[in-house]
């Protein structure tokens, strides 16, 4: 695989992104260019999926728990040809496909609607729950992509219980371990470590990676779809506004959008 293409495909696309999240008006930007590394090694190297048809029964499901990084997954999306790129200048418009959260029933691609955090892993679970009962032989995985502050809700918990028990090798969970939340620092609001143990207790084959590095993320996904016996589970090490020195690592950003005169300097420069 040619890493290098994947690395400029990635700043192409967070350029386009800040275009889009200053045009709206609002969003969010840290967490969004923080995600684009682990969105385009999935999508372009990993997932099994079509964008000229999107309810391909075979197809690995994405379940993107972390709803308002969206404007990440949807500039991927465009340019893969799931909709019009010409749309992304609608984002959080009324009555556009491209909502400041998910919505399934608006946009072809998407497997749930989200934005209540803390939710994804529940449905992902239920999903690769179901589709063992139906004893499929189609081999399709599903990727729950979440937050690091989600973690902070039970109900993930629960369902990293739950998955642990019925020992779901189908399930891969993605943690955007990027150490902000909207109100600081995840360690100074609510301590998530030392989350691989806490993972590995519950059930879970666990690998951690850089999330902004393509050979351990795609690495890192290619052993997830061969372990047996145990969901799996990746943290992925990714800087916060990952692109720009402007918003790196800078929680402020995290619900915060650049205004347009910014955004012609930064991509000016």
């Amino acid at each position: 695989m040619d890493y290098e293409k994947y690395k400029e495909k990635a700043q192409i696309l967070r350029e386009e992104m800040l275009k889009m999240l200053s045009k709206a008006g609002s969003g969010h930007t840290a967490g969004s260019l923080g995600m684009m590394d682990i969105l385009i090694a999935l999508y372009f190297g990993i997932l099994k999926h079509d964008p000229k048809n999107p309810d391909w029964e075979d197809r690995d499901r994405l379940i993107y728990s972390h709803g308002h990084t969206c404007p990440a997954l949807y500039t991927v999306m465009a340019d893969l040809g799931y909709f019009p790129k010409s749309d992304l200048t609608t984002l959080r418009k009324f009555s556009s496909s491209l909502q400041g959260h998910p919505h399934k029933e608006w946009l072809k691609g998407l497997e749930t609607s989200s934005g209540p955090l803390g939710s994804g892993l529940s449905q992902a679970t239920g999903m690769a729950i179901a589709e063992k009962m139906s004893n499929s032989t189609s081999e399709k995985k599903f990727y729950c992509l979440m937050s690091d502050g989600e973690l902070q809700e039970g109900q993930i918990w629960e369902a990293l219980m739950l998955a642990g028990h019925k020992k779901l090798e189908n399930l891969i969970g993605v943690i955007d371990r990027n150490n902000i939340q909207i109100s600081g620092k995840t360690e100074d609001v609510l301590s998530l470590e030392p989350l691989r143990d806490k993972f590995e207790a519950f059930n879970w084959d666990v690998l951690e990676i850089n999330g902004h590095d393509y050979e351990q993320l795609i690495g890192a996904f290619e052993t997830a779809k061969k372990l047996k016996g145990k969901p799996i589970m990746i943290i992925a090490h990714t800087t916060p506004g990952k692109g720009f020195e402007e918003f790196e690592n800078n929680y402020k950003w995290h619900g915060k959008v650049p205004s347009q005169e910014m955004v012609d300097k930064i991509l000016n420069k």
